[in-house]
């Protein structure tokens, strides 16, 4: 998700649209994020702190300082420690005050010390949302870069029905979430992921399979998620769930599935990394009912699974092609010609000679490989690999 991992900073105003803040701030949380809230001390009214700090497990602030005022709460700090803020809900005075430069509480003092993106979800009376005031207000705030979120419109606490109403806290984050996407690297761009190992039955209780946990690829597809693209991740069997709900997962078993699913995409996709470890072999018979331990010695025939990524690479026309290669000796020989052979645009190298690298672990060190340059990344998590690799592929595509 597009929150995962980022500051959120939420300014509560004393309206009755308050209440909704709860939920706001658990779907927050739930998208990943860290959430701090300052609320003005009339907003105390509507909603309490104790409910807020309980489901942002942090501290609510309201004041400058604490009760026995010898702590000052400082706002330039808290201002600077948000990735992005939101002032939920937007009353008709917040909104005025925020537009003129007035700094009369510690919500407001704030939000003139944000340096980040700034929304806000107006919620007020139809009348008061009507007014002129109100609609220089919000025209002067997205002069300097705010974003309103929508007002909705239905019964309103007047007993009036219009305009006016503070947006559903699902429609909040949807609006955040998209807003952030418009302005991602790879938004409008399709990425297909491959993950996971491939498993070729022998019999029916018995495969050919690897060790690859699939961690990799996973990380891939939550990072290309979150650089904006629209993601397609074909997985072979793995014990891995993802965050982002978001991403189309496609499940399959062998080579033969994977390669079916990955063409029926692969026209239409922009990028493509191969990170499966896809069986070479498979039986080229498979027995109907369970092997019996009869002989000491079992030979099993194989043949040759189809070549994934190289078919990809022969029918590339304007897609980006990554691949991996892990290898054991001559990592870089093997990689340069893998890079050559299969058409690609580039290979993240990985070699099981490497401490903390290679299949199961939660860690990788790799190299990425073009047909001019290496580039040697340290060791480091995979997900933050794959941050790595989703930048350098943003780097030579945009």
């Amino acid at each position: 998700m597009m929150l995962s991992g980022k500051n959120i900073l939420l300014g509560i105003t004393a309206g009755i649209a308050a209440y909704k803040t709860t939920y706001l701030v658990r779907l927050f949380v739930k998208a990943g994020a860290q959430v701090k809230v300052v609320m003005t001390s009339d907003a105390k009214q509507f909603v309490t702190p104790l409910s807020l700090s309980t489901l942002s497990k942090n501290e609510v602030i309201s004041s400058f300082t604490e009760e026995e005022g010898e702590v000052w709460n400082n706002h330039v700090e808290l201002a600077l420690w948000a990735d992005y803020m939101l002032i939920a809900p937007a009353t008709a005075n917040t909104l005025s005050k925020m537009a003129n430069g007035h700094s009369d509480n510690f919500l407001l003092a704030t939000y003139l010390s944000a340096k980040c993106p700034v929304y806000f979800a107006p919620a007020m009376d139809l009348d008061m949302y009507k007014h002129s005031s109100t609609k220089e207000s919000i025209q002067k705030l997205e002069s300097f870069g705010d974003k309103m979120i929508p007002v909705g419109s239905g019964e309103l606490a007047s007993g009036l029905s219009g305009e006016g109403r503070m947006a559903e806290p699902e429609e909040i984050i949807s609006f955040i979430e998209n807003d952030l996407k418009k302005n991602a690297p790879l938004f409008g761009k399709k990425v297909l992921i491959t993950a996971g190992p491939t498993y070729e039955a022998i019999d029916p209780v018995r495969f050919i399979g690897n060790h690859s946990s699939g961690k990799m690829g996973y990380a891939l597809a939550e990072e290309a998620a979150k650089q904006g693209a629209e993601v397609i991740l074909v997985s072979g069997p793995t014990a891995l769930s993802l965050s982002n709900s978001s991403i189309k997962l496609i499940q399959v078993t062998s080579a033969q599935e994977m390669f079916n699913k990955v063409h029926e995409f692969y026209a239409e996709t922009d990028i493509v990394i191969a990170a499966a470890a896809v069986s070479d072999y498979k039986a080229k018979k498979i027995a109907d009912q369970k092997i019996k331990k009869a002989e000491e010695n079992l030979t099993i025939e194989l043949e040759k699974n189809p070549d994934i990524l190289k078919s990809l690479g022969e029918q590339k026309t304007h897609q980006f092609l990554v691949g991996f290669a892990l290898e054991t000796e001559n990592e870089l020989i093997y990689a340069r010609e893998k890079l050559e052979k299969k058409n690609l645009d580039f290979i993240v190298l990985n070699s099981l000679n490497d401490k903390g690298a290679g299949f199961k672990k939660d860690t990788n060190k790799v190299k990425i490989v073009s047909e001019n340059e290496v580039k040697n990344l340290p060791l480091k998590s995979k997900q933050e690999v794959a941050v790595d690799i989703i930048q350098e592929i943003v780097e030579r595509v945009l």
